[in-house]
C-alpha cells in the first residue's frame, strides 16, 4: 500500500516537473516571433544561394553566356518568352540574373558581416573601456566616436573608391568597418555605465578580480544577446552603404554583386526599356534581406530588454 502511494506521489511530481519545464520553455525570451521569423527568412535565403552555387551553372554570370534580354519564366518581352534555362531572365549583356543573385548576395552579405564584426570588436574594446574605466579614457573615446560619427560614410567611401577603384573583399570590409564601430561604442558605454554598479560587479571587485576579468568575464556574458543585435544592425548598415557605393558605379567590378547589378540596370535604362526584372528582382531581394536583419535586431533587443517584451 505504501509503495503505491509513493509511486503516485512520484508520478505527480514528475508530471508537475514536466509541466514546469513546458511553461519555462514557452515563456523563454528566445521564442521571440520577430527573431524567429527574421532568422528563418535570412537563413533560408543564404542557404538557397550557397546551395544554388553548387547546383546552378556559375559560368552564366559571364557576359555573352546567355541570350540577351530574356524575361523571367511566364513573361514575354519583345516577342521573347522566358525559359526555365534562365528562370529570372537575363540582362542586355547576356548574363543570367539568377546566377548574378546567387553569386552577388553572399558576396555583399559577407562584406557587410566582416565589416560589422570588425566594428563590433572595436566597439567592445572602446565601449567597455569608456564605460567601466571612465575618466580621461571615457573623454577621449567619447570625443573620438562623436567626431567620427558625424563624418558622412558614403561621401568618404566615394572619395576612397575613386582612388582605389578595384578594392577587394577585405579592403572593402575594412573601409566599411571604419564607420561601423561608433554606434556599438556609444551604446555599450551606456550599458556598462548602468551595469558596473551591480551587486555581482561589486562582489567581483571585492574578490580581487582585475578590470579585464570583470569587463569580459562578468559583464560581457550578460550582454551577449545585445552584442548579437549590434552585430546584426552593423551588418545591415554596412550592406546598405556598400550597395549605395556600388549603385553609384564605384564598387569593384571584379565580382558580381547586387549593387553592381542595379548600377548596370540604371546605366542601361532598364526602367525606360521595361526590363523590370533586371532592377526589380535584386531590389526585392535587398528589401527582404534588410527586413529580416531588422526583425533579428529588434527581436534580440527584446530578448535582452524585458521592458521591450512587455510593451
Amino acid at each position: 500500500m505504501k509503495s503505491r502511494v509513493v509511486d503516485r506521489n512520484s508520478s505527480k511530481s514528475e508530471i508537475a516537473e514536466k509541466e514546469c519545464r513546458k511553461k519555462t520553455f514557452k515563456s523563454s525570451p528566445w521564442k521571440n516571433p520577430k527573431l524567429i521569423i527574421g532568422a528563418t527568412v535570412l537563413c533560408v535565403l543564404v542557404f538557397c544561394t550557397l546551395i544554388g552555387q553548387f547546383i546552378w551553372d556559375k559560368t552564366l554570370v559571364n557576359v555573352g553566356s546567355s541570350p540577351l534580354n530574356l524575361p523571367p519564366v511566364g513573361f514575354e518581352y519583345r516577342k521573347q518568352i522566358g525559359t526555365w534555362a534562365h528562370p529570372l531572365g537575363t540582362d542586355n549583356s547576356g548574363r543570367d540574373l539568377l546566377t548574378l543573385i546567387l553569386v552577388g548576395l553572399p558576396h555583399s552579405l559577407g562584406i557587410g558581416f566582416v565589416a560589422a564584426s570588425i566594428g563590433l570588436v572595436i566597439g567592445i574594446l572602446f565601449g567597455f573601456s569608456a564605460g567601466y574605466l571612465g575618466g580621461r579614457v571615457d573623454d577621449v573615446i567619447r570625443l573620438l566616436s562623436d567626431t567620427t560619427m558625424n563624418i558622412p560614410a558614403l561621401l568618404i567611401l566615394i572619395i576612397v573608391q575613386s582612388v582605389i577603384p578595384n578594392a577587394d573583399f577585405f579592403v572593402m570590409a575594412l573601409l566599411l568597418s571604419l564607420f561601423a564601430w561608433q554606434s556599438p561604442t556609444r551604446v555599450l558605454r551606456a550599458q556598462i555605465l548602468s551595469m558596473k554598479h551591480s551587486d555581482y560587479v561589486k562582489l567581483a571587485q571585492l574578490s580581487g578580480a582585475s578590470d579585464n576579468e570583470i569587463m569580459f568575464k562578468e559583464i560581457m556574458p550578460n550582454l551577449l544577446p545585445f552584442l548579437i543585435a549590434q552585430l546584426t544592425a552593423g551588418t545591415s548598415y554596412s550592406v546598405l552603404v556598400l550597395v549605395g557605393v556600388e549603385v553609384l558605379g564605384l564598387g569593384s567590378q571584379s565580382k558580381p554583386s547586387l549593387g553592381i547589378t542595379l548600377n548596370n540596370a540604371i546605366n542601361s535604362s532598364a526602367i525606360l526599356r521595361g526590363m523590370w526584372w533586371w532592377w526589380g528582382i535584386p531590389t526585392i531581394i535587398l528589401i527582404v534581406v534588410f527586413m529580416s536583419l531588422l526583425l533579428i535586431s529588434v527581436g534580440l533587443d527584446e530578448v535582452s530588454n524585458p521592458r521591450l517584451r512587455n510593451q
